[in-house]
């Protein structure tokens, strides 16, 4: 099914990014913006993770990594993968004050899992085994490869709709919408773009909601996480890297625009209250976890969720 779904969603996209660019130069923008697309999704197919995770700047965690923390949540991930029957994935870490997560790749065998050093920082281990217990659901089900090709291709489509004011309409009669359709496709492709995502992104979250609280064990826990995150995200801890690459919000567990009121174009999360609810009618039908204080500040916490202990399951403090 997945398969399929990357079909429908590589073959509308590329008819959209051929359909502007024949309203922006005719038969022969049409036809450049077709090899274009081949190319790109080739490209996407191949190397949008590498791509999706240059442009975090993200760095993969070695063994001896001097943070303890860090290696934790490494040594987390890798036991989560075992236990869930799945190839270990790359652990990638990104240098963030904002708490969120993603996982890209185009299959299990070369997928990678990220985290922001904010999660790491503000969530206890529990909560953090629950988010990469969710990335990893999305791994397991193959969604990575719809999320990193989606986010390249939107891009490419936002970029070449905003590319399409610098051309003009003129008196070229092989530019058939002329000016205002070029304004129009300017404005409208991005929109569609973004249709696209949140077609395939909401029932996805849930999905991989309940799969990755079956890898955790912990669905308390992911609740707890989704709604600290959600209030992080709104209290003004901003995800630069992505209010400068938007196209690829969908790919993070929580919405990682909502800081500043960002582009609702892509906004293509379901609300946090409605996954929470999902989870609690999933897993025994009571509320999972309160409503956490929103949260302002950006000074640093001097004590906090890392003094938690795990679950009795899995004793031991976090050192």
């Amino acid at each position: 099914m997945n398969h399929i779904k990357t079909f429908m969603l590589l073959a509308a996209m590329t008819a959209l990014f051929v359909g502007v660019g024949y309203l922006i130069g005719g038969p022969t923008g049409m036809a450049v913006a077709f090899a274009f697309a081949l190319v790109g999704n080739l490209i996407s197919y191949w190397n949008a993770d590498k791509i999706v995770l240059s442009m975090y700047q993200a760095q993969e965690v070695s063994p001896n990594h001097p943070d303890a923390r860090v290696r934790t949540y490494a040594n987390d991930v890798r036991e989560m993968s075992q236990r869930a029957g799945m190839p270990i994935p790359k652990i990638m870490i990104i240098e963030s004050d904002q708490p969120n997560a993603f996982a890209t790749g185009r299959d299990p065998a070369h997928a990678a899992v990220a985290a922001t050093t904010g999660l790491l920082t503000m969530l206890d281990r529990r909560e953090i085994r629950a988010v990469m217990g969710h990335e990893l659901a999305h791994v397991k089900n193959r969604d990575t490869l719809t999320m990193t090709v989606t986010a390249t291709i939107a891009g490419a489509i936002s970029a070449l709709a905003n590319f399409a004011f610098f051309f003009g309409a003129g008196n070229d009669r092989e530019r058939p919408g002329g000016i205002i359709g070029v304004i129009a496709i300017a404005i409208l492709a991005p929109m569609a773009a973004a249709l696209v995502q949140m077609a395939i992104s909401r029932g996805r979250e849930y999905e991989a909601d309940a799969g990755g609280s079956e890898i955790s064990g912990d669905p308390q826990a992911l609740a707890s996480a989704l709604q600290k995150i959600d209030a992080y995200a709104r209290g003004g801890r901003v995800n630069l890297p992505a209010e400068r690459n938007p196209a690829t919000a969908h790919m993070f567990i929580i919405n990682p625009l909502n800081g500043h009121g960002a582009d609702k174009l892509f906004s293509t999360h379901t609300s946090t209250q409605n996954r929470v609810a999902a989870l609690a009618q999933r897993f025994g039908g009571k509320p999972l976890a309160p409503q956490p204080e929103m949260v302002t500040s950006t000074r640093k916490r001097t004590s906090g969720p890392w003094d938690r202990q795990p679950e009795p399951r899995k004793p031991g403090p976090w050192g």
